[in-house]
């Protein structure tokens, strides 16, 4: 699976991932909503000097979305792309829709799932987490805005 590739909708901005890339999941916090639009986004991890990106980096803009981190995204159609969480500084979260083959990888559980909103009803029988997965590290007291 190593050399995914991805990019944004204008086409401006374009990435390469080196390593294959580890839990993947969907995460319905109240941030991600706004950023994306939509009742959930599906994320995916790589190392951080693994999210290469290949055209257009000066196109990429950053904004602090919450008090544990920032997100990136195309300055020129607004592509939300990853998130950088400032306790774990050595992943990257990026947005497995923006992968040329988005069905390169299937989400394995669901975060945040107090925070969905309620007629988003997915029909999976992946574990669902009212706040983090039990394993994740170093967040423990940050929280997306409600």
């Amino acid at each position: 699976m190593t050399g995914l590739t991805g990019g944004c909708l204008c086409g401006a901005v374009r990435y390469e991932l080196r390593s294959d890339p580890f839990d993947c999941g969907w995460c319905h916090c109240r941030t991600c909503q706004l950023n994306s639009g939509a009742p959930a986004m599906v994320f995916a991890s790589v190392p951080d000097g693994d999210f290469v990106w290949t055209r257009g980096v000066e196109k990429v803009r950053s904004v602090a979305s919450s008090n544990c981190g920032h997100r990136e995204f195309c300055g020129e159609c607004g592509t939300p792309f990853l998130m950088k969480v400032d306790h774990q500084p050595e992943t990257v979260d990026f947005s497995v829709a923006t992968l040329d083959d988005p069905q390169a990888m299937a989400p394995g559980f669901h975060i945040f799932w107090g925070s969905r909103i309620g007629w988003f009803e997915p029909k999976d029988d992946l574990p669902r987490h009212e706040k983090f997965r039990p394993d994740t590290r170093g967040l423990e007291g940050t929280e997306p805005p409600e």
